[in-house]
C-alpha cells in the first residue's frame, strides 16, 4: 500500500487522512464512499463511546469471542479490497474489548477474499478484572501503538480503547517519523483528529446554523496534515454538507472542557488554535501549541447499575396539571418501595389546538431499582390498570413492559506506567510501547481527553471547580442603559454545540465577529447561563474562554447523573442542551444583530 516517510518512502508531503465512522451505528456506506470519493493515505473509523463499551461488555458476557464492533467487519467485506487496490491503510478502534479477536477475523476475511493484507492490533487498555461489579474497565491509550504497527508495515490496525484523536495523531507520527517530544506537531495532529473523530459533525451535521447550507447528506471529513502539524480540514469533492470555520469551531468545542486538551501523548492547547477559512470547503488549522502529557491515563469503567422501566401518560385538553397530580397520587403506594421514581411533565400541549396531538402533554414516569422485580411488568401493569379509573382521556404511549438493565459509567486515573500498552505487529511480535515522558500537573486528578485541570483556564468569578463562587442570578441580566437592544433568541447571534463526558455536560458557544465576541464574553457568565438554563441551578459550572475561536466553553458537573447509559435525563447525552440555550431570549445589541453572523455563517 502507499507509504509516507515512516514507511520508507522518504517523502514529507501532507498526510491525507479521512474518517468513515463517528460512532458504532454510523452510516454504513461511508467506508466505501470515503475509499472511492478521492485520494487518501489513511482511513480511520471511530466506533467507541461510553455507551458502546457497555454494549460490547454485554456482548462479551454472551461469548468471549465477541466484544468488537461487528459492523466494521462487515464494512471490510468490500472495503478491504478497495483499500488494497487504492493503497489506503486502515486504522480503527473497532476492536473494542477484543482487538485480537477482530484482527484474527480480518485475517480470515482477507484469506477468503484472496487478499494479501497484513493486520496488526494494539492492546493493553483492558484492565479487567477491575473493581467489584465492573463490566468493563479500559485505560485510554495514545497513538504510539498505532505508530509502531504502521512502521512495521501493517495495512490494517485495529485497537481497543484509545483516545479518539489517537487514530489520527498515531498515523501522522508514523507518516512523518515524529519523535514523542515533538509536542507542537503532535498537538496539531490531535486537534485535527478531534475535528475528524465525530465524522459529519465537522461537515455540517448537528450544526447550529444548518439552515444556511444543504446538509441533507453531508460527506465525511478528511484532513491534510503537514509536517509541522498544521492541517487543512476538507471533504471529498462533490459530497454534501459544508466545511467552514463555523463547522470546525463547533466540533473543536464538542465534549471538551478547559483550554488544555489532555491526552496520553501530548497536551494540546486549544487556546492557541487559529482557524482560517480558505474557501471551497477548506479550513486551515494553525498555531497549535503542545505541552507534555500528564503522568496518568484516564480509565473508563462501566457496570450494570440496576433496572429501569418507564410509562408515558398522555394528558389531553384542559386541566393538565390536575390530571398529572391525580395519576401521581394514584400510583404513590405502588411506588413507595421503588428506589427512585422520577416524574416529568412536558407541556407539549397548545391552547385551542387544531389537532388532538398538539392539544396533549406528556407525563413521563421513570423508575429505577436494584431489583428487576420491583420495577418490572407488575409495576407497569398497575399503571395500565388505571385506564378506566383515572383522568378523562387516559391513555399511554406503549403497553406495559419488563424492566431493562441500565448502565453506569465512571472514570478515574491510573499511572501511565501501570498500563501494558502493547503493539502486536503483523508478524505476531509483541512490542511494548513505553509511556511518553510527562510533566507533573494538577490535571493528574482529572485524566484527559477533554478533561481540564481543576481551574485551568477558568476565569475568576465564574464558578465551578477551581474558580471563585458566585451568586446565582434568578433572571437574565438587563441591557446597559442607553444601548439599543432587541429581545430575541440567543441563537440569533451565537452558535452552540453540547455533549456529554460521563455525568458532566459541556456547552460550547461561539460568535463570528470581534464585536459579538466582546459582548458574549462580557454577558454570558456562569451567572447568566444558570439564569437562562434553570436546570443547571445548584450544580457546579465552570466557564473557559477561547478568544482565538471567539468561543466560551461551559462544563456543567453532574447534570447527567451516572452518564448516558443510566438515562438520567430526557436528553441523556446533553446533545440538545446547547440548542435549548440558543432558544432562550436575551436583550442583544441591535448593531450586532445586523452583522452577518446573525443569519448564520
Amino acid at each position: 500500500m502507499s507509504g509516507g516517510r515512516g514507511a520508507g518512502a522518504g517523502t514529507r508531503r501532507p498526510l491525507r487522512i479521512g474518517n468513515a465512522s463517528g460512532f458504532y451505528g454510523d452510516r454504513f456506506s461511508a467506508f466505501e464512499e470515503m475509499l472511492t470519493g478521492g485520494p487518501l493515505d489513511v482511513l480511520t473509523g471511530d466506533y467507541l463511546a461510553e455507551l458502546t463499551m457497555l454494549i460490547l461488555g454485554r456482548d462479551r458476557l454472551k461469548s468471549p469471542d465477541l466484544g468488537y464492533a461487528k459492523t466494521f467487519l462487515r464494512q471490510l467485506e468490500e472495503g478491504l479490497g478497495l483499500a488494497r487496490e487504492r493503497g489506503v491503510r486502515i486504522v480503527a478502534n473497532a476492536g473494542g474489548l477484543n482487538p485480537a479477536g477482530l484482527a484474527d477475523a480480518i485475517r480470515l476475511l482477507a484469506a477468503k477474499a484472496g487478499l494479501a493484507v497484513s493486520v496488526a492490533h494494539v492492546e493493553g487498555d483492558d484492565l479487567m478484572p477491575f473493581a467489584e461489579g465492573a463490566l468493563t474497565a479500559n485505560a485510554y491509550l495514545g497513538g504510539a501503538g498505532i505508530t509502531a504497527c504502521l512502521r512495521a508495515g501493517a495495512d490494517v490496525v485495529v485497537t481497543g480503547r484509545v483516545t479518539d484523536a489517537a487514530l489520527v495523531s498515531g498515523s501522522a507520527a508514523w507518516w512523518f517519523d515524529w519523535a514523542p517530544d515533538e509536542h507542537d506537531r503532535l498537538a496539531g495532529a490531535v486537534v485535527a483528529g478531534h475535528v475528524l473523530e465525530c465524522g459529519t459533525q465537522a461537515t455540517g451535521g448537528n450544526y447550529a446554523f444548518f439552515t444556511a447550507h444543504d446538509v441533507r447528506r453531508p460527506g465525511f471529513p478528511l484532513a491534510e496534515i503537514a509536517e509541522d502539524g498544521s492541517s487543512v480540514i476538507t471533504k471529498h469533492p462533490g459530497t454534501g454538507g459544508v466545511v467552514s470555520a463555523g463547522t470546525v469551531t463547533a466540533q473543536l468545542l464538542y465534549e471538551t472542557q478547559g483550554p488544555r486538551y489532555l491526552g496520553p501523548d501530548v497536551t494540546a492547547r486549544l487556546d492557541t488554535v487559529r482557524l482560517s477559512d480558505l474557501g471551497a470547503d477548506r479550513v486551515a488549522i494553525t498555531g497549535v501549541v503542545g505541552e507534555p502529557p500528564p503522568p496518568t491515563l484516564k480509565v473508563g469503567v462501566t457496570r450494570i447499575g440496576g433496572w429501569r422501566n418507564e410509562v408515558v401518560f398522555v394528558l389531553t385538553g384542559l386541566d393538565i396539571e390536575e390530571k398529572a397530580a391525580l395519576v401521581q397520587a394514584q400510583l404513590a403506594d405502588a411506588l413507595s418501595q421503588v428506589a427512585t421514581a422520577d416524574w416529568t411533565l412536558a407541556r407539549t400541549d397548545h391552547e385551542d389546538a387544531g389537532t388532538e396531538e398538539t392539544a396533549s402533554a406528556l407525563l413521563r414516569l421513570v423508575v429505577r431499582d436494584p431489583s428487576p422485580d420491583r420495577v418490572g411488568r407488575t409495576l407497569t401493569s398497575e399503571a395500565i390498570e388505571l385506564a378506566l379509573a383515572s383522568y378523562p382521556g387516559f391513555h399511554v404511549t406503549s403497553p406495559p413492559g419488563p424492566a431493562q438493565p441500565y448502565g453506569v459509567f465512571t472514570s478515574s486515573t491510573i499511572p501511565s506506567t501501570a498500563v501494558p500498552h502493547v503493539a502486536v505487529l503483523p508478524n505476531g511480535t509483541r512490542q511494548p510501547v513505553p509511556p511518553v515522558s510527562s510533566a507533573p500537573s494538577a490535571s493528574e486528578a482529572h485524566g484527559f481527553g477533554g478533561g481540564a485541570p481543576a481551574g485551568s483556564g477558568a476565569e475568576p468569578g465564574d464558578g465551578g471547580p477551581g474558580a471563585e463562587a458566585v451568586l446565582t442570578r434568578t433572571t437574565p441580566p438587563e441591557a446597559p442603559a442607553g444601548q439599543a437592544t432587541r429581545r430575541v433568541p440567543l441563537g440569533t447571534l451565537i452558535g452552540a454545540r453540547s455533549g456529554d463526558k460521563g455525568g458532566d455536560a459541556n456547552i460550547g458557544v461561539w460568535v463570528e465577529s470581534d464585536g459579538a465576541w466582546e459582548w458574549l464574553h462580557a454577558t454570558l457568565t456562569v451567572d447568566t447561563l444558570k439564569a437562562l438554563l434553570p436546570e443547571t441551578a445548584g450544580l457546579p459550572v465552570t466557564r473557559h474562554a477561547l478568544p482565538n475561536l471567539r468561543a466560551l466553553n461551559f462544563t456543567i458537573t453532574g447534570i447527567l447523573g451516572d452518564g448516558v447509559a443510566s438515562a438520567h435525563r430526557f436528553d441523556p447525552q446533553a446533545k440538545a442542551l446547547g440548542e435549548w440555550l440558543r432558544a432562550r431570549h436575551l436583550d442583544i445589541p441591535t448593531h450586532l444583530l445586523s452583522a452577518p453572523e446573525g443569519t448564520g455563517p
